[in-house]
């Protein structure tokens, strides 16, 4: 059965990954790459790298969410939703679609030794210690104020308040008729008189 799921696994990020060229719009195309990644995360875990496989469950999650939605707040193409062309460099594209695959197939066929993990905290422990040393402290406080960074944009950039209110209620659109009491006087163009205001 875990033989089932892992290749099950594999098949659905396969699947989003391709998806990922073949959606017409960024939006779709990150919650596609999300999609992707976190099957890839499910095939981690199953291979008792549980600690990878969950960070890369948070920071896919939360990179993915963010980044569509600055796609959809800031893009010239509204909201991000518009067909376009997913696919740049298609030479380049395909030759590293074809010494991925061969990097694959070598991995999946290849005769590796076979032996089983002896202690696997130990090794999960050892891992962490060669991926970041002595700057474990630093990269773990990076990572929690990025967290807060993020969460704080979203919360910043959304209409209503934290008491359900609408951040701009009460706000006063600014006077269009030139004659009412709160217009601002406007400079006209500088005449020969001088400027000339009303």
């Amino acid at each position: 059965m875990s033989d089932v799921l892992f290749v099950a696994f594999g098949l659905v990020a396969a699947w989003f990954g391709w998806r990922v060229f073949r959606v017409d719009s960024m939006v779709r195309a990150s919650f596609a790459l999300l999609a992707s990644f976190l099957a890839t995360s499910a095939m981690m875990i199953m291979l008792l790298a549980e600690y990878l496989g969950v960070a890369l469950i948070f920071m896919m999650a939360i990179e993915m969410t963010v980044m569509a939605l600055f796609m959809v707040a800031f893009m010239m193409n509204p909201a991000g939703l518009n067909p376009m062309v997913m696919v740049h460099q298609h030479r380049v594209s395909i030759a590293a679609g074809v010494v991925t695959t061969i990097g694959a197939a070598v991995v999946a066929f290849g005769e590796f030794p076979d032996r089983a993990a002896t202690d696997v905290t130990g090794s999960i422990a050892a891992l962490g210690t060669e991926l970041l040393g002595g700057s474990m402290l630093i990269f773990e406080s990076a990572g929690l104020a990025l967290l807060a960074t993020m969460l704080g944009a979203v919360i910043l950039s959304a209409r209503t308040s934290r008491f359900g209110t609408p951040a701009d209620e009460g706000s006063k659109a600014p006077p269009i008729h030139p004659d009412h009491p709160d217009s601002v006087p406007e400079i006209e163009e500088e005449e020969e008189g001088g400027h000339h205001c009303h």
